[in-house]
């Protein structure tokens, strides 16, 4: 039951993205409210997020090299990006994600 899944595919414009949170903290849940409000706008049907609880996987952290939670990592389209905090300054999540607002 692919709603927006459809029309993806390999034309290059798929993000993929992590959110890495420590729990449900404020700045945590505000992260997760702003990358998800951003994507929406700006790549509705053309992501795909994943929100990955340190406190649960905390392995992920060393593997990813984090140092503040929280952090959200762009592995697609290439470069790659990390951009840390709580996403609240959309002009520059937009830029370090690489999209025009």
């Amino acid at each position: 039951m692919g709603s927006h899944a459809d029309d993806r595919g390999g034309n290059g414009r798929d993000y993929v993205l992590q959110l890495f949170v420590t729990g449900h903290t404020e700045k945590s849940v505000r992260a997760v409210r702003n990358v998800t409000r951003l994507c929406e706008q700006h790549l509705h049907g053309h992501y795909d997020l994943k929100v990955v609880d340190l406190y649960q996987q905390p392995e992920l952290a060393a593997e990813h090299q984090l140092v503040a939670a929280p952090t959200l990592i762009k592995t697609f389209p290439l470069p790659p990006r990390k951009l840390i905090g709580d996403m609240s300054d959309s002009r520059r999540v937009l830029a370090g994600l690489g999209i025009v607002g």
